[in-house]
């Protein structure tokens, strides 16, 4: 997409990035959610409508909420033909750590504990099952890969052998913090959030530890209707779990995948919408 007064500069699997042609803002990016859509780090035919919205409103809601630096800017307007699915932000230092949370087991977590009784190098209670809630959400990471490839779960002191001991501990501190905040807010809207991930970078402006990325989104994140979950019901999301469970069933994932049917981009985009509506109340 081309868009007057910036420049294409890098494109993820779900996020396009563009540069400020004005030198006075070299300092920002803007960032623009698409609706594509990702699973099993393969991006899909068909676009999920309304998705990039849906991302930058729960970011943008969580931004509003939560008490910890993060990287977006007013300094500079979003473009007409972007807006309501973009953001612009300040330029950081990333750190390529995806600073996993989990509350509940589940996902690659469940998979792991299954093998080894651990996740990331934590040891669990044994006799888990999946779902379960952990005595206390514990801090996962992951070494960020680049695009096409697939992240690598890793051990505290491997964080700490890539970013260094004192920042290592900030971003488990801050982590944690910041999805007990989520959680907390998310059980008044009869919602679990049962595991995320953050991504953070320093602000060379200030020095200062700052989250950066999307935040608590349903692409970063798994929530759970909380009813359901006591019910016992364990494959229900606000996410794209309904695209990941049809590709299980309907792909192996190794060859070129199917198409998605227009159904099940029908139902991912109303879990999308649901989900916001839910939190914003």
């Amino acid at each position: 997409m081309e868009l007057p007064g910036f420049r294409h500069v890098y494109s993820g699997k779900v996020r396009d990035l563009y540069q400020s042609e004005d030198q006075n803002y070299d300092h920002l990016v803007l960032v623009v959610a698409s609706d594509r859509i990702s699973a099993f780090d393969t991006i899909h035919s068909k676009p999920i409508p309304g998705k990039g919205e849906a991302l930058t409103k729960v970011t943008n809601f969580w931004f509003d909420h939560l008490e910890v630096p993060n990287h977006r800017s007013s300094e500079l307007t979003v473009p007409a033909a972007v807006q309501g699915r973009a953001m612009m932000a300040k330029k950081l230092e990333m750190y390529p750590i995806e600073c996993v949370v989990r509350g509940y087991i589940s996902g690659s977590g469940w998979t792991e504990y299954q093998a080894t009784g651990k996740i990331c190098g934590v040891r669990l209670p044994t006799g888990l099952k999946n779902g379960d809630r952990l005595p206390e959400p514990i801090f996962t990471p992951a070494f960020k890969a680049e695009v096409g490839q697939k992240d690598e779960n890793i051990s505290f002191d491997q964080t700490v052998q890539i970013v260094g001991q004192e920042i290592a501990e900030q971003l488990r501190e801050q982590s944690l913090k910041i999805f007990n905040q989520a959680s907390a807010f998310a059980e008044k809207a009869g919602l679990i959030l049962a595991d995320t991930k953050f991504e953070f970078g320093n602000d060379p402006a200030t020095n200062t530890l700052t989250l950066g990325d999307e935040v608590l989104t349903p692409d970063s994140s798994r929530y759970w209707d909380r009813d359901a979950w006591e019910q016992g019901i364990r494959d229900q999301s606000f996410d794209k779990q309904i695209i990941r469970n049809w590709l299980l069933a309907n792909w192996d994932l190794k060859s070129q995948p199917p198409e998605l049917p227009d159904e099940i981009i029908a139902l991912t985009a109303q879990k999308y919408e649901e989900l916001f509506r839910r939190l914003a109340g």
